[in-house]
């Protein structure tokens, strides 16, 4: 990927100083705009109600919490959490279970554990970073070289299970997260594109069967994508709204504050999964770039942590957090302008939703404290013609790269 490296490699930050240092500043950076600009955001599209400060408040203290929380694990070498990743995977599948049973139901779906007075907690939101650092594990101690389909059926196991989990509540929209985070970690850790094209046409075949478990609000959803006038005051409601609200900002937008797609409840949840249709009649096209052009900024600053991760198992681990904010990233904003079908994912960083900002401000810290333990050898991945899989190597060093 680029020239090798040379020097000895920097120590584990031990002071203030060295630690703020070898912080990314720029993802730090993009990550703080990003989270700052979703407080307004949020603010803007519920700002006209009773309690205008509701929800701002609630995003605002999960944020804090967020943060706090963040600094703890950046104190931890993220190698630790290797060393706990099967605890980890059995709390996880323990935690999903329980929603089954004793969480709480909305809009249809069983999602959410009720906290008392600290609110509610969604765990399959967490789930996600869990699965990053188990898979990640997995695949360092099962390094490869993987030849065959059926050698990738150990990790196809790994994720199957909390999906199904969470099929079940259901929510469809983080189950196909965690698809795309088991396809980019599988293929950054030396999966042969054909194999992932295997597993990905046998996924298409049991598309017919998943029909018919999907859930009635699921199956309109997916058909009102395909034509959103067959039932323009039901299922595509949201859909050509959102398409208005967008439209409607043309360059530069009505104004902060101004919108009236959004804050007069045309657009459905245009707090929630529609909040970048807010942004579009707000800010405009020149807006909306910008804030896609902050989600490219934390998207290349994630790839670059991965190509200087120390080892493996945190090249895996900055790979599968990248694949998971670029996949939900791509999902909301073409659900926003029609370009995908309504799954319930929320904007990263933006959307309201105590759970999910927390989560990607939590997987940001685990980024952050990979890229901040580097080695100055880094890593690259090799895909040449003499290699029969793609794998990661040390630049400068012709072995494979192990734990």
């Amino acid at each position: 990927m680029s020239a090798a490296l040379t020097g000895p490699p920097l120590p584990s930050p031990t002071g203030p100083g060295r630690f703020f240092r070898q912080l990314d500043l720029p993802l730090l950076g993009a990550t703080l705009a990003l989270a700052g600009f979703g407080l307004i955001m949020v603010y803007s599209s519920t700002h006209v109600s009773a309690h205008p400060f509701l929800y701002l408040r609630s995003q605002a203290l999960h944020l804090a919490v967020g943060v706090a929380v963040a600094g703890l694990l950046l104190a931890v070498d993220y190698r630790n959490f290797a060393s706990g990743a099967r605890a980890l995977y059995v709390a996880n599948l323990l935690l999903l279970a329980a929603v089954l049973v004793v969480g709480r139901t909305s809009l249809g779906a069983q999602r959410w554990i009720a906290l008392g007075p600290l609110g509610q907690f969604q765990p399959s939101e967490l789930a996600k970073i869990v699965i990053v650092i188990t898979l990640a594990k997995h695949l360092t101690d099962r390094p490869g070289p993987y030849r065959s389909v059926w050698e990738l059926m150990p990790f196809l196991g790994h994720v199957a299970l909390p999906i199904l989990l969470i099929f079940r509540q259901p929510d469809l929209g983080t189950a196909l997260v965690y698809g795309a985070i088991f396809v980019g970690m599988l293929y950054a850790g030396g999966a042969r594109r054909r194999d992932l094209a295997v597993i990905g046409a046998g996924g298409l075949l049991l598309v017919p069967a998943l029909w018919h478990v999907l859930k009635e609000y699921q199956r309109r959803r997916l058909l009102a994508f395909l034509h959103p006038t067959l039932d323009p005051l039901g299922a595509g409601y949201g859909i050509i709204q959102s398409k208005i609200a967008v439209g409607s900002g043309l360059l530069w937008g009505k104004g902060l504050f101004a919108g009236t797609q959004g804050v007069l409840r045309f657009v459905p949840e245009h707090h929630t999964d529609f909040i970048f249709s807010v942004v579009g009649e707000e800010l405009g096209f020149v807006g909306s770039v910008a804030l896609l052009g902050l989600f490219l900024l934390w998207l290349v600053r994630g790839v670059r942590v991965a190509t200087v991760a120390r080892d493996r198992f945190g090249a895996l681990a900055a790979v599968g957090i990248v694949s998971m904010v670029a996949f939900h990233v791509f999902v909301n904003v073409g659900m926003t302008v029609g370009m995908m079908p309504i799954t319930g994912i929320p904007l990263p960083f933006i959307s309201y939703g105590g759970s999910a900002l927390m989560t990607m401000i939590w997987a940001t810290a685990l980024l952050l404290n990979i890229g901040m333990r580097y080695q100055k050898a880094g890593i690259e991945f090799d895909a040449s013609p003499a290699v029969p899989v793609r794998v990661i190597r040390m630049r400068g060093r012709s072995e494979r790269l192990e734990e």
